[in-house]
């Protein structure tokens, strides 16, 4: 029962421009979650958010950066568990970046979703992804206030 989450997006700017959401932690922590994250192979870092008892996570996932080319790559382990030192979570997020039609396509496969007691949060980070990646737009293009909305 192997699942993967596989998403596309497409943003109006180089890869490079795109790249940095990836690996500066202040801007993941904008767009994703709270983080420790180092664009350093082998580096362990952690993303924080409130426990999801209802996913068996008590809301710190454990990475490890396993793959790094800037800006064309990322891949880094995503394992979570309830907190009392078991993995019951163990995954893989890859990012690939590909500079195409003036502009950067992002690729996302999370993959290693292989058991059943993973399928609750499999679905709830298939939409979770898509939703959070999008804000990368807005980040990329804020709203600029011309003083002509009331």
């Amino acid at each position: 029962m192997k699942k993967n989450i596989k998403h596309t997006f497409f943003f109006p700017c180089p890869p490079a421009r795109v790249w940095e959401f990836l690996v500066d932690s202040e801007l993941l922590a904008q767009w994703l979650m709270p983080n420790d994250f180092k664009p350093v192979l082998g580096h362990e870092f952690s993303f924080r958010i409130k426990p999801m008892p209802q996913f068996n996570c008590d809301g710190n996932f454990h990475c490890k950066i396993l793959e790094i080319t800037p800006p064309k790559k990322l891949v880094y382990s995503w394992n979570a568990g309830p907190g009392d030192g078991t993995v019951n979570l163990a995954t893989t997020v890859e990012w690939t970046l590909v500079e195409k039609d003036g502009g950067t396509e992002l690729r996302l496969v999370h993959s290693g979703f292989d058991e059943k007691e993973n399928m609750d949060i499999y679905m709830g980070m298939m939409n979770g992804w898509a939703q959070n990646v999008q804000k990368i737009e807005k980040l990329l293009n804020p709203v600029v206030d011309d003083g002509t909305s009331h």
